[in-house]
């Protein structure tokens, strides 16, 4: 039940079943783990000392025979809070190696609604004005919903700017999508839809492909273009459309 979560915050797939086997039965014998958890008796003895360590499992004696007890999951918060401390502290220096080396120009990709999030990532580390070409609020995609908010939040608080040049189908397909992103916002004529769209911001020209009014085709791709010269000149193409597009 537990198992897929356990892992995706740093627990081995045996460590996740023998500590998922130790909230279901308590405090128990090696034996009687390994039977429930399916796990093998050796590897079970390796995940204790594992989880042991991490603080999630503890050893007991009862009556001169060894068995252990889960901790309480509480404890799973404090390991992520340490993990996050640990990051923190070492993420100046990082940062620093990072920005140190000489700015390069690269293309690579981003794929899935992963990659999306890789991308909307960069916008907050950017922290610069985004320019829209042909948008078509696929954020509003169900798959974002959560993690959206979040990042709306924190794109607020870094007062980072939007400028849209929607498809022209959103403003009846999709409007709730302009109370979302707030003005200024512009449409593209009727003749120039596309199923593309191209963000700019920073040093990124990002392209997408899979893309439909209101949301993400199942498998989305976003093209990433790194080069400050080649989106400088594409925040001018953005920058000519929009001045030859009329207000609504």
């Amino acid at each position: 039940m537990y198992e897929e979560l356990l892992r995706e915050i740093g627990l081995s797939i045996n460590e996740s079943k023998v500590y998922e086997a130790l909230l279901e039965i308590g405090e128990s014998s090696v034996q009687t783990i390994s039977l429930r958890s399916k796990v093998h008796r050796r590897n079970v003895y390796d995940s204790l000392a594992k989880l042991g360590e991490k603080g999630l499992a503890l050893e007991v004696f009862v009556k001169g025979e060894k068995r252990f007890k889960a901790m309480h999951p509480s404890r799973l918060l404090e390991l992520l809070k340490e993990k996050e401390e640990r990051i923190s502290k070492a993420l100046p220096e990082m940062k620093a190696k990072y920005e140190s080396i000489e700015e390069k120009e690269e293309a690579y990709f981003y794929r899935g609604t992963e990659g999306f999030k890789n991308y909307l990532q960069s916008i907050l580390e950017t922290k610069e004005t985004v320019y829209f070409i042909g948008a078509k609020a696929f954020w509003l995609d169900p798959r974002l919903k959560h993690y959206l908010t979040r990042f709306d939040n924190e794109r607020k608080r870094l007062c980072i700017q939007f400028k849209h040049l929607f498809d022209y189908e959103i403003k009846e397909q999709k409007p709730e999508i302009l109370k979302l992103v707030g003005k200024p916002y512009k449409f593209l004529p009727k003749k120039y839809s596309s199923q593309t769209a191209v963000d700019i911001f920073g040093d990124y020209v990002v392209t997408f492909v899979g893309v439909q009014p209101g949301s993400l085709y199942e498998n989305p791709v976003q093209f990433v273009l790194k080069s400050r010269r080649l989106a400088d000149g594409y925040k001018k193409f953005f920058q000519f459309m929009w001045d030859n597009c009329k207000e609504e």
